[in-house]
Formats: C-alpha cells, sequence, structure tokens
C-alpha cells in the first residue's frame, strides 16, 4: 500500500509527541552524518589567496591541504601534504618531498607545479595573507615531487606559516580555466567556490540562507564520518539560541554570555570553555611616556583580577608578559604585575608625574570595551593618575594609532601562526612603529637585536632563549599593559564527538575529525 506523503508525516508526528518529543525537533533535527552550524553573516569570500578572516577560514580550510599542518589541539605543526622536508645550511632554502597519489577534487594530480602556482598566485594577488611570508623570494617545482621556497633571508617560523590558510594548495588547472584578462588568477571563481585536494568540496552557497560542504570522494587521508556540513546563516543570536536548544543546530557561534548561561544547564548542551590567544592589552606611547618607572607605576595601578570578574565575567586568564599562555615561548615563570596602589603612587613620584592628564582612546569596534576603559580610568585614578577616555570609530582609532596620537590606547591581538614571533617582532621591533605592530613606539636596540636574531635562527632551542631574555626586559621596562588573553565558549549540543579545539583556528571547527551520536 502506498501511503501519501502528509500520512507519512503525520504519523511522525504523532509518534514525536508519544514518545515525549516535541514534533518540530524531531521533524527538523539534522541526521547523524550531517553537522549544522549556526553562524551569524556570510563569509566575504572563500579565496585562501584573499582571506584573513576565520569566519572565512571556517568554511575553506578542510576543502584545502597545505605542505604542513597544526598537530591536533596543539600550536606544534607537522607535515600534510610534505612527506619529508630538509633546510639548508645558511636557511634560506627548504626543499619539500610531496606526498605521492594526492589528487585534487576534480581529479587533477597535486604536484609541485601545483605546489609552485599557489605561491606565484599568493604573491601576485599581494593581499594579506601574503604578508605571512615576509621573506618568500619564489618556488620552483624541482621534479612532479620535489619543490623547493627560496627565502630572501632565513625565516626561524618558516614551518608554521605553511600551516596558515594562505598557504592552501589550489588547483591550477581550475584557475587557469576561468582566468581571464582581467581576472588572471580567477579571483572571482575562487571567491565562491573551492578548488582543493581537502577532505570537503563547498556544493552550495545561497548567500544569506546557508553554504554546504560535501565530504570529498577523491580525498586521500581518512574518510570523514561527517557526508556533509551544513553552515546556515542565522543573524540573531537568540533565533541561534533556540535552534540549538531545539537541536535543530549543533553548533551556535554567535551567542551572548548571557545566553550560553542560561542554557548551560539543559540536556543535550555543552559548553567548551578554552584559553584563546586572543589577547587584550593597552598601549603606552613610550615616546610620550618615556620613563618606565611611570609605565611601571601604570602596571601596578590595575586591578587585573577585577576586570577579569567584571568587564570580562571571569572569562579570561591575567598574561605573564607578552606571550601568551599555549603558545611557544611562553615563559611560566615570568614576573606578573599585580594590582599594588601604594607601590604605583611611589613609582609616580619617582618618576617625577606632574599630575597632567593622560588620554585613554578605545574606539566602538568591541563591545566590553567602554567598560574596560572607565574600569581602568578608575585604577589610574585610585593611583592619582588622571584620565580623560575618548571614544572614536574604529577606522579613525586605527588612524591615531598610527600616527600615535594617544597617551594610552585599547588594543587587541591574535597571531596569524603559532610563533612567538608574532607577539615579539611584531611589538618590540622597533622597525614596525604605528599599525605595523609596535603601537607602543617602544626602541630598545638590544631588544631589536634579540628579537631580529630569534627571528632568523632556525635553531629552535636559540630562538627560544633569544626572546626568553627579551621578555625579561620588556616586562621590566613595561612598554604594555599586559592585561589577558579571553577564554572562548563554544555552545554545542552533546552529541557531537571529537571536536577538538586548536587556538589557531578560532572558529574554525576539526569537521574531519567530527562525528555525532
Amino acid at each position: 500500500m502506498k501511503l501519501c506523503r502528509a500520512v507519512v508525516v503525520w504519523i511522525c508526528l504523532l509518534a514525536a509527541v508519544l514518545f515525549g518529543g516535541t514534533a518540530a525537533a524531531v521533524a527538523q533535527q539534522p541526521p547523524r552524518d550531517v553537522l549544522v552550524v549556526a553562524t551569524s553573516a556570510d563569509p566575504q569570500t572563500v579565496d585562501p589567496g584573499w582571506e584573513m578572516d576565520n569566519h572565512a577560514w571556517m568554511v575553506f580550510y578542510y576543502a584545502y591541504d597545505r605542505l604542513m599542518a597544526y598537530k591536533g589541539g596543539t600550536t606544534g605543526v607537522e607535515p600534510q601534504l610534505a612527506e619529508s622536508y630538509s633546510v639548508s645550511p645558511d636557511g634560506t632554502v627548504w626543499t619539500f618531498k610531496l606526498r605521492p597519489g594526492v589528487k585534487f577534487a576534480d581529479g587533477t594530480p597535486l604536484d609541485a607545479e601545483a605546489v609552485r602556482f599557489t605561491f606565484e598566485r599568493l604573491k601576485a594577488i599581494g593581499a594579506g595573507p601574503s604578508e605571512v611570508f615576509p621573506t618568500l623570494d619564489r618556488v620552483e617545482a624541482v621534479d612532479p615531487l620535489t619543490v623547493r621556497f627560496i627565502l630572501t633571508r632565513p625565516f626561524g617560523p618558516f614551518l608554521s606559516t605553511l600551516a596558515h590558510p594562505g598557504a592552501s594548495i589550489v588547483n591550477p588547472r581550475a584557475v587557469q580555466a576561468r582566468a581571464t584578462q582581467e581576472d588572471p588568477w580567477a579571483k572571482r571563481y575562487l571567491a565562491e567556490n573551492t578548488a582543493g585536494s581537502g577532505p570537503f568540496v563547498l556544493r552550495e552557497w545561497r548567500k544569506g540562507e546557508r553554504l554546504v560542504l560535501e565530504a570529498n570522494p577523491a580525498y586521500w587521508g581518512p574518510k570523514p564520518a561527517l557526508s556533509r556540513v551544513l553552515i546556515r546563516i542565522v543573524p540573531e543570536s537568540n533565533t541561534q539560541r533556540l535552534l540549538l536548544e531545539r537541536g535543530e543546530v549543533d553548533i551556535a557561534e554567535s551567542l551572548t554570555p548571557d545566553q550560553i548561561a542560561q542554557i548551560e544547564s539543559q540536556p543535550g548542551v555543552r559548553i567548551e570553555r578554552h584559553p584563546s590567544f586572543f589577547v587584550q592589552y593597552v598601549y603606552i606611547n613610550n615616546r610620550k611616556i618615556a620613563d618606565p618607572r611611570m609605565r611601571q607605576a601604570l602596571a601596578y595601578a590595575v586591578d587585573y583580577a577585577g576586570i577579569i570578574a567584571t568587564v570580562e565575567r571571569g572569562l579570561a586568564v591575567q598574561m605573564r608578559g607578552p606571550i601568551p599562555k599555549g603558545m611557544t615561548g611562553h615563559d611560566p615563570a615570568a614576573f606578573q604585575y599585580t594590582h599594588d596602589p601604594q607601590r604605583a603612587r611611589t613609582l609616580l613620584q619617582q618618576a617625577g608625574y606632574d599630575g597632567r592628564e593622560l588620554r585613554l582612546l578605545f574606539a566602538d569596534r568591541f563591545p566590553w570595551w567602554p567598560a574596560l576603559a572607565q574600569y581602568l580610568q578608575a585604577n589610574f585614578s585610585a593611583a592619582g593618575v588622571r584620565v580623560k577616555l575618548e571614544q572614536y570609530a574604529w577606522a579613525t582609532l586605527r588612524q591615531k594609532y598610527q600616527e600615535g596620537d594617544f597617551d594610552l590606547a585599547l588594543g587587541i591581538w591574535t597571531p596569524d601562526f603559532a610563533d612567538p614571533y608574532m607577539f615579539m617582532n611584531f611589538w618590540f621591533d622597533s622597525s614596525n612603529w604605528g599599525l605595523a605592530g609596535n603601537r607602543a613606539f617602544y626602541s630598545n636596540p638590544k631588544v631589536d637585536e634579540l628579537v631580529r636574531h630569534a627571528a632568523a635562527s632556525t635553531d629552535q632551542a636559540e630562538r627560544l632563549r633569544l626572546y626568553a631574555e627579551a621578555q625579561r626586559t620588556v616586562i621590566e621596562e613595561s612598554p604594555y599593559l599586559y592585561l589577558y588573553q579571553k577564554t572562548l565558549q563554544i555552545p554545542m549540543r552533546a552529541r557531537v564527538k571529537g571536536y577538538v579545539f586548536n587556538p589557531m583556528l578560532v572558529d574554525m571547527y576539526n569537521f574531519p575529525g567530527i562525528s555525532k551520536d
């Protein structure tokens, strides 16, 4: 007997009610082999040669492979497309042997020419991802399975940069087939499509509605448990919360801390919490506040525990120097400033502070910044420092960062690749004043020498020793206020298994390793 669709649906709904679930929830829960992620907006593009946004990386990261990959939840890297590698004695030539038998999703073999083409395209486009490879001169395809990278000078973090999303190997055949005179690198095509060899392929993108990743049947590695990943565009956090509670999405990205607290105890919901490399600090303009004792006084004036408890609701960890916990080079024994207003007042007196009012700048970029600025203003006032708060549009504040038009300014930082270089060289090298990274306009020739030597060395033990020595100096001289690193919360259904948090892959879920009960 043939049942009409309406009758089948009715029977299902009745069964759902009888067995205690809500009809709507049962009817719309995704199957076990489909992961549904709710996110707030579409990515701008999915082109690995153009994008520098974690939101976009979530979509395309597992549609591509790279020569190196992060090891599980760590910042260490291991070969992915590479089988082995070697480096010349002077550190400027890296040679990789490629894994044989790898094919792109359309069946095209992935070879050394594809690697060479990828980096030629990256450099030609010249967007943000190309800046991750500051010393890359050129790439040569030696033979089908051997590729050589030639650097203009040694670069210690080089292997780590090859795990960056910008190092995703693209299919030259797919690019060349869509290239035109006006668009020789097929940016328009790769903005909305993937052309990689990874475990998933972007099959559909309905803007404002959803993106669909499907398992790549030609993938060379272990077959993922998920057949599809559905990324739903759900702008409202209240709607995301409702969908998560009903089991219609497995991961909800954009819930507020209040919403997370309200759903945490609900059956079937799990909250993952992990310390991130998203750090919050304060730039002290060293050209205007040149006496280290004045900067140390500001550091002792801050109530770190109070800020974390009040502004961040306990979801942060006080920094111990510039390199965050979890990053290679972090020193767990490094000196850490504490809240000591009396010590601050003594240092202010020794520095000859004349009572002038300092300008603390922030922007409307992050919702917690107004509260943080007010908290710091109160801390400084209690130590005897008058501070005026000035709020600007984000673009205006960035211009003031560049020009050094501030006494104090709020700032955040996240690393592009997993290496202390991202913190030590960008923040303290005097050649990086302004938006380039050294936003405190700090200058110490000895620190310059240490961090530059560390950047150029390929001896990891030596690099860590140099960075440790530099850290001791920049903590003592306090060119910045090292406040805290934020703790991330990821709400998901308890049935999601195999999720691994990697601090270098924030907002990016390890789709190939995830399964569902």
